[in-house]
């Protein structure tokens, strides 16, 4: 049996691959969701004009890895005190959300994120969305594991903020 979990942290490239390499982790698509346009492709979204925020959709075992642990390595990949988007991406395609499907991902999202800004890790409040699951586009053959397909081109996005970032607050 098998769950789902939905989650936006700036350019979908970036989100893929720490997901990927975990146990339990069946599969990871980058796609587009929280949008008004039916199937957008990814001109529309980087328009501005459809709504959609760039987001991964994970398929996992919860026998071998829980939600509660997915969104602690959610956490790990963003800055959650930016709201405008994430290190280079910026605009309302690339805002932070965890998309919840029930109750349960609820609560675990909505405490996982009251611990984090008590753990006062960030000198600013912690502003990413924590919204309900709403229909989820899977984006482009190109866009799928982007960091397999071109790893030059994954660095240096990886180079843009995230990767300093994510050394300077979650190397501990």
């Amino acid at each position: 049996m098998t769950e789902t979990a939905i989650f936006a942290g700036g350019c979908f490239w970036c989100m893929v691959k720490p997901f990927d390499e975990m146990p339990g982790i069946e599969k990871v698509v980058s796609g587009y969701t929280g949008g008004h346009v039916a199937n957008p492709t990814y001109e529309q979204v980087s328009s501005h004009t459809t709504g959609h925020t760039e987001a991964v959709k994970i398929t996992f075992d919860p026998e071998v890895i829980s939600y509660r642990d997915l969104v602690q390595i959610y956490w790990q990949q963003t800055d959650p005190t930016d709201a405008m988007g994430q290190f280079q991406d910026r605009g309302d395609n690339y805002r932070p959300v965890i998309f919840v499907k029930d109750d349960e991902q609820r609560k675990i999202a909505e405490e996982s994120k009251q611990a984090l800004q008590e753990s006062e890790m960030f000198d600013k409040p912690i502003v990413t969305k924590i919204e309900k699951v709403q229909p989820f586009y899977d984006a482009e053959e190109e866009h799928q594991e982007f960091y397999k397909k071109d790893p030059l081109r994954f660095e240096l996005e990886e180079r843009g903020g995230r990767e300093q970032f994510k050394q300077q607050h979650w190397n501990n």
